[in-house]
């Protein structure tokens, strides 16, 4: 079932392992010019530019007023949805604002010794657009990245959310999407969806107005427009398609691994699942589970196309040596599937989120337990990390330096200054002790 194999036994077999992985990793340039147009079309044009797209990909009857849901939907919509199922949100929620509340920081100051006083003012950003996925028409709501996004904004202390997600073709939104907004106290939202919603949430229309940070994920336009808006405004990352790596000794069920890996394979035909093993008869008896247990998925072939082509089963001669590995590789998600995992924990550089012991699967993280899901993929944990609080905050710098510090450090200064041959800051600093 795995599409390749390989033995890991020294950094002398990486090479081949990241040929391999790297060609996943290629994006799909083709796709810029066109989403380029949909931004200019977007910046230019407005609302009106969103009704068009919107005609053409997901709704022909939608019009202008459409755009924005009304506070009264929103409200209804916790009467649609099972109230069982409403309780299951809530819950969720509030595990997930625990651990982010635990992300939190607070402004300082500390003086300096020489008459400064110095610090830094932490302040969240005045409004954030987060874009929730409708996913195969609007039947697959991702309630998980809404409460993901939503949360760790409002924590931080944004003021201003919005949401956008793509209509369905009768122009609603799913209920779920909506009722989750209700429970987090969310009444801006709009039919709006791929690269145009991107656009307007970065540039701003007549209905939608800017956001100064873009954060959720999705497809490949969505992925592109952010990466085309990067530095134009906030964005949270530019994600990939979704990975697991697991290491794994004989203290896991082989159904287990089957049944993790699968949970990512059944996302997209891109995600890549990576099981790493000392024993040959673990990914073995695995591939047997898979095989049995992919059958049995109504996203079958989604499934099984990921296994085939970004399925990796790596035997290596110790688990010391499957951890090196690891690191080079840097998941999105590792499970450590093995007797004793603690104690490999600190070995751990490049990860985005790690799950310890056989009875800690991905998904209890991607639905429920509190940690983030919004997470770096296609190697960039080596120099990212999860979604959080910080993501919609700013650090700013706070200085002040009385006279006395003036005096004794100002030739100090101006020195430094004409070192880089910038007069004007040398003088700048000299001015203010002219007459002393």
């Amino acid at each position: 079932m795995f599409g390749r194999h390989f033995s890991y036994s020294s950094a002398k077999d990486w090479p081949q392992i990241k040929s391999w992985l790297q060609r996943r990793m290629q994006p799909d340039s083709s796709l810029e010019d066109n989403v380029r147009d949909i931004l200019n079309r977007v910046s230019n044009s407005g609302d009106q530019a969103l009704l068009e797209y919107t005609r053409l990909f997901d709704c022909d009857s939608f019009q202008v007023q459409d755009l924005r849901v009304a506070p009264e939907e929103i409200e209804q919509s916790l009467f649609s949805v099972p109230e069982g199922d409403l309780n299951i949100i809530r819950e969720a929620a509030d595990k997930i604002r625990t651990f982010h509340a635990a992300q939190t920081r607070t402004s300082w100051f500390i003086p300096d010794s020489d008459g400064a006083f110095l610090g830094q003012m932490v302040t969240p950003v005045s409004r954030a657009g987060l874009y929730v996925p409708g996913g195969r028409g609007g039947d697959t709501p991702l309630i998980s990245s809404l409460l993901m996004n939503a949360i760790p904004a409002r924590t931080a202390g944004v003021e201003s959310i919005c949401v956008v997600s793509p209509p369905r073709r009768d122009k609603t939104l799913n209920p779920y999407i909506l009722a989750t907004c209700g429970i987090l106290g969310l009444n801006e939202v709009y039919r709006c969806g791929s690269a145009w919603a991107i656009a307007a949430l970065a540039y701003g229309t007549e209905t939608i107005p800017r956001a100064d940070i873009i954060a959720g994920p999705g497809n490949i336009y969505v992925a592109t427009a952010k990466k085309l808006l990067t530095g134009q405004v906030g964005i949270d990352m530019i994600a990939g398609p979704s990975e697991l790596a697991i290491l794994a000794d004989k203290a896991v069920k082989p159904e287990y691994l089957a049944a993790d890996l699968l949970s990512q394979a059944e996302h997209d035909a891109l995600s890549g699942t990576y099981l790493i093993a000392s024993e040959q008869e673990l990914i073995q008896a695995t591939e047997e589970e898979l095989n049995r247990q992919s059958s049995e998925l109504p996203r079958h072939e989604t499934a099984s196309r990921a296994l085939k082509d970004w399925g990796g089963a790596f035997l290596v001669p110790d688990l010391h040596t499957g951890l090196d590995l690891i690191n080079l590789i840097a998941p999105e998600h590792l499970e450590l599937c093995i007797a004793d995992p603690w104690t490999m924990l600190a070995g751990i550089r490049n990860a985005g989120a790690v799950f310890l012991g056989n009875t800690s699967p991905e998904p209890v993280g991607d639905y429920f337990a509190g940690p983030n899901h919004v997470l770096p993929t296609m190697s960039t944990a080596r120099f990212s990390q999860a979604l959080s609080v910080q993501t919609f905050q700013k650090n700013i710098s706070i200085l002040a330096t009385d006279r006395n510090y003036l005096r004794k450090h100002a030739s100090k200064i101006a020195r430094l200054a004409r070192m880089e041959n910038l007069e004007a800051h040398a003088r700048s600093v000299e001015i203010r002790l002219q007459g002393d």
